[in-house]
C-alpha cells in the first residue's frame, strides 16, 4: 500500500502539474513548439530526466560487474557530442525556425530524404523507448501488480494511458515542467539509495569514496588494448556520434530545445545539461561499486546478470522505503523518456508525414494512436527480449540511426544536390551493408563492432550520397 500511495501521489502531482500549464493554450503551436517561451534553465535541469531512463537506472549501475567504469569514456565523448549540436545544428535549426528538424532535409536535399529522414527517425524512437520504457513496466509489475494478480499487458497498458492524460493536452510545454518535477524525484531516489548503501556498509562518504577507488571495478581508462570495445578513443569518439544522432538528430531531444526563446538560451541549455551527464553517471558507477561491495561482505553471490545488481537489493534489503524510491526513480526516469518520445512521434508524423501542424483534430487522433502503437512495441519486446537493454539500445541506435547522421552530414558539409529518387535505398542498404561486415569481421577475425557500428554506418550512407551527387551544387 506504501508503494502503491507514493505512485498515486507522484501521479496526482504530474497531472495538477500538466493542468496548470495548459491552462495557457492547447493549440497545436502549444503542443509542437510551446510557444518558444520556455525558460532555458528548466528545459536543461528537465532533459537530465529525459536521458537518464528506466534503462540508465537499472543497467549502468550494473555495468561495473563486467566492465568497471568504463562507460565513463563514453560519456566524455557524450559531452563532445553536445558542443557539436550546440554550435553546429542548432544554429540551423534556429536559423530556419523549424517545428521539426527533418524539414530541414526536405529544403536542402529533396522530398524522398525529408520522408526518409523523418521514417528512420520514427522507427528507431518507436523501437529505442518502447525498449527503455519496458524496464518501467517490468519493474512495476514485479514488484507491485503481479501480486495483485495483473497481467503484465495490463500494466503496460495502464502506464500509457497515464503518459497519455498528462500530455495530451500540453503536448511539449508540459514536458518542460513535468520533466524537471520527473528528474528531481529521480536524483532524489538515487541519491537516498546511496547513502542508505553507504550506511549498510558503515561508511562515512569519505570512506565510501576511498573504498570506491580501491575497487578494481572502478577502472575507467582502456589504452592498452585496441580491440576491446570499451578502447578509450572508439569510446570517446562513439560517445560524441552517438550524441550527436540520439540528441542533435532526435526530434525527441530537439524539440524541448527548440522551445527556447532564443538561439543562445538553446545553445546554454544544451552545454549546461551536457556537461551534467557525466557526474550523474559517475553516480550511478558509484552505486553499483558499492552494491557489489555490500553484497560481497554479506557472502551473498553477485549476479551473473549486471541488470540484475540493483533489483536485487531491492528485493533483498527488507526496507519498504528503498522499495518506493527504487520504484519512483524508474517510474520518473522512464515516464520522462517516454512522454516525450510520444509527443516527439506524434509531432513528426503530423508535420513530416502528414504536412498538417495547424490540425489540432489530427494531432489528438495521432497521438491516441501513437500511444497504442507504442503499448504494442513493448509488449513485443517483453517476447523477444535476451540481451542487455542498454546494449540493445545503442545497437537499435547503430542502424537506425547511421542513415541519418549520413543525411545530415552530407547536407550540412557539402554544397551537393543529389539524385533524391534514389536516396531511400542507400539509407536502406546501409544497415544492411552494415550487418553483412559485422558478421564477416567476426566470422573472419574474430572482431565485433561495438558503437563504432554507428560511424560507420553513417559513412557507408555518406559514401552513398556522394555517389548520387549531380554536377549542379547550391
Amino acid at each position: 500500500m506504501i508503494v502503491i500511495l507514493s505512485f498515486l501521489c507522484y501521479f496526482v502531482a504530474l497531472f495538477w502539474l500538466s493542468r496548470w500549464v495548459a491552462r495557457r493554450g492547447t493549440s497545436n503551436e502549444t503542443f509542437f513548439r510551446g510557444e518558444r517561451r520556455s525558460p532555458w534553465r528548466m528545459v536543461a535541469f528537465g532533459m537530465i530526466g529525459a536521458s537518464i531512463s528506466g534503462v540508465t537506472f537499472v543497467s549502468v549501475p550494473g555495468m561495473v560487474l563486467s566492465s568497471g567504469m568504463t562507460y565513463l569514456q563514453l560519456c566524455m565523448g557524450f559531452i563532445l557530442g553536445y558542443i557539436a549540436v550546440a554550435f553546429v545544428l542548432l544554429p540551423v535549426y534556429y536559423q530556419l525556425n523549424l517545428t521539426s528538424i527533418y524539414a530541414y532535409l526536405g529544403e536542402r536535399l529533396g522530398e524522398r530524404s525529408y520522408l526518409t529522414g523523418a521514417g528512420f527517425f520514427l522507427l528507431s524512437k518507436m523501437v529505442g523507448t518502447a525498449v527503455k520504457f519496458y524496464v518501467a513496466c517490468l519493474v512495476l509489475h514485479h514488484f507491485l501488480l503481479s501480486s495483485l494478480g495483473i497481467p503484465f499487458a495490463v500494466t503496460v497498458v495502464l502506464l500509457v494511458m497515464l503518459i497519455w492524460l498528462y500530455t495530451h493536452r500540453g503536448g511539449v510545454r508540459t514536458l518542460v515542467f513535468t520533466d524537471s518535477l520527473q528528474t528531481l524525484c529521480l536524483f532524489a531516489a538515487l541519491l537516498i539509495i546511496i547513502y542508505m548503501v553507504m550506511g549498510s556498509l558503515g561508511l562515512s562518504l569519505t570512506d565510501a569514496v576511498k573504498a570506491i577507488v580501491a575497487d578494481e571495478r572502478s577502472r575507467v581508462f582502456v589504452f592498452d588494448d585496441w580491440v576491446s570495445r570499451h578502447n578509450f578513443w572508439k569510446q570517446l569518439l562513439s560517445g560524441a556520434f552517438i550524441v550527436v544522432v540520439m540528441t542533435g538528430l532526435d526530434q525527441d531531444m530537439m524539440q524541448k530545445n527548440l522551445t527556447c526563446r532564443t538561439l543562445r538560451e538553446a545553445q546554454k541549455n544544451m552545454c549546461s545539461y551536457g556537461v551534467c551527464f557525466l557526474p550523474v553517471n559517475l553516480l550511478f558507477l558509484c552505486l553499483g561499486v558499492l552494491l557489489a561491495q555490500l553484497f560481497e561482505l554479506q557472502g551473498v553471490a553477485l549476479p551473473s546478470r549486471g541488470d540484475d545488481l540493483l533489483p536485487m537489493f531491492v528485493s533483498t534489503s527488507g526496507s519498504s522505503l528503498v522499495l518506493v524510491l527504487f520504484t519512483l526513480g524508474i517510474v520518473a526516469a522512464s515516464f520522462s523518456s517516454a512522454d516525450s518520445a510520444l509527443t516527439a512521434l506524434t509531432t513528426s508524423y503530423c508535420v513530416d508525414i502528414r504536412r498538417r501542424p495547424q490540425d489540432e483534430q489530427l494531432r489528438r487522433r495521432v497521438h491516441v494512436a501513437v500511444c497504442v502503437l507504442f503499448a504494442v512495441c513493448v509488449l513485443v519486446i517483453r517476447a523477444i527480449n535476451s540481451t542487455s537493454l542498454i546494449d540493445a539500445i545503442y545497437t537499435i541506435v547503430s542502424y537506425t540511426y547511421g542513415p541519418l547522421l549520413g543525411l545530415f552530414a552530407f547536407g550540412l558539409f557539402t554544397k551537393r544536390r543529389v539524385h533524391d529518387r534514389l536516396v531511400p535505398a542507400v539509407c536502406v542498404l546501409s544497415p544492411v551493408l552494415c550487418y553483412a561486415l559485422d558478421l564477416l569481421f567476426q566470422h573472419v577475425w574474430s572482431y565485433r563492432f561495438g558503437y563504432e557500428l554507428l560511424l560507420l554506418n553513417g559513412l557507408l550512407t555518406f559514401l552513398g550520397m556522394w555517389l548520387l551527387r549531380i554536377r549542379r551544387s547550391l
